[in-house]
């Protein structure tokens, strides 16, 4: 990032207003911004318009504007938010070269991001959008190691009704956040690389790929499933292993969240009925997030639970789910970390 001058402004004018990055600035179109440009005027210390949306800049226009950016007297206001960050969810990168924005606005834009990405990811998992998925991805993990802190405020932003696009990226902010609260101090001695919290990241979101295998007429029932059907919706984090080798992903971390997910403590669970003691940390992780995250979304088939509701459903069934990781979820959901 560019540095800019310090320039003194009113007290309040960053509530309502926050400056331009360079680097946002070189992302609008040239000549036609996305959203109205502020002034800041130093003699008499107050915001003016520079330029409104639907105008165009001339040549000259635009080149003072670099200058006036680099001066940091440039301003976008936070009532166009929803714009601003609509813009940046296109060029994830941007949001660690922009100081101005809050946490809730930068966890807006990721939300956005993210949940698009997957969505095309989804709609065609091949090799060339799972490099997408994994760059803005890697800009999510980038953004929360430079603060372990950030990732409270990007678990706050829980999709309400479920898809498989909204419930990856569910699972990931909010797995991010539990593996954090779980793995922090290890990270803070150096026993945890961070290359492994960046491939559990990316399994987390991946963790269901296999369900695009799955007929959405079956995945979007309302009413009980029948053998056949159950057959292939069990048949997903098998699926979705085989298409992992396929994209040639071979991390260990993102298979295990893959292929572990649904295995649980007592060996109920599939596709392998692992019990307690062969089923990975991350898989048990894996398995409270999936299952956290499925409860408190609207499904076709069943309603969506309070976050507390659904972390005592794990608590009650603590023979199959890690107790160790639910009280953990429990804890931040209480607010304690």
């Amino acid at each position: 990032m560019r540095e800019r001058p310090t320039i003194e402004v009113p007290a309040g004018l960053e509530e309502e207003y926050y400056q331009i990055n360079p680097d946002i600035l070189q992302s609008f179109n040239k000549f036609r911004p996305p959203l109205n440009i502020y002034r800041f005027i130093e003699n008499v210390c107050r915001i003016a318009p520079y330029y409104k949306v639907g105008d165009r800049l001339s040549k000259e226009q635009t080149e003072e504007l670099a200058d006036l950016v680099g001066q940091g007297l440039i301003f976008v206001s936070r009532a166009d938010h929803a714009v601003y960050v609509k813009h940046i969810s296109y060029q994830l990168d941007l949001v660690l070269l922009d100081k101005h924005l809050t946490e809730t606005e930068i966890a807006d834009i990721f939300q956005i991001a993210l949940t698009r990405r997957m969505e095309d990811f989804l709609d065609q998992p091949v090799r060339i959008v799972y490099e997408k998925v994994q760059e803005d991805i890697l800009v999510l993990t980038e953004y929360v190691w430079e603060d372990f802190h950030r990732a409270k405020a990007l678990a706050k932003r829980m999709h309400t009704t479920h898809s498989l696009a909204k419930h990856a990226v569910n699972c990931g902010l909010m797995g991010l956040h539990l593996f954090l609260a779980c793995h922090s101090p290890a990270f803070r001695e150096g026993k945890t690389a961070r290359s492994s919290m960046d491939r559990l990241v990316i399994g987390l979101f991946l963790h269901d790929l296999g369900m695009t295998r799955v007929p959405p007429m079956i995945r979007d029932k309302d009413k009980p499933l029948t053998p056949d059907e159950t057959q292939k919706i069990r048949g997903h984090t098998l699926a979705g292993y085989e298409m992992l080798a396929r994209l040639d992903v071979k991390y260990t971390e993102i298979e295990q969240c893959v292929s572990e997910h649904h295995e649980r403590l007592d060996g109920s669970g599939y596709p392998q009925k692992l019990s307690a003691g062969h089923i990975s940390d991350i898989g048990q992780l894996a398995a409270v997030v999936d299952s956290y995250c499925a409860m408190i979304t609207k499904r076709p088939y069943a309603p969506a639970l309070e976050p507390m509701a659904a972390a005592k459903r794990l608590i009650d069934d603590n023979k199959r789910y890690s107790l160790e990781v639910v009280k953990q979820l429990v804890g931040l959901l209480a607010g304690g970390k």
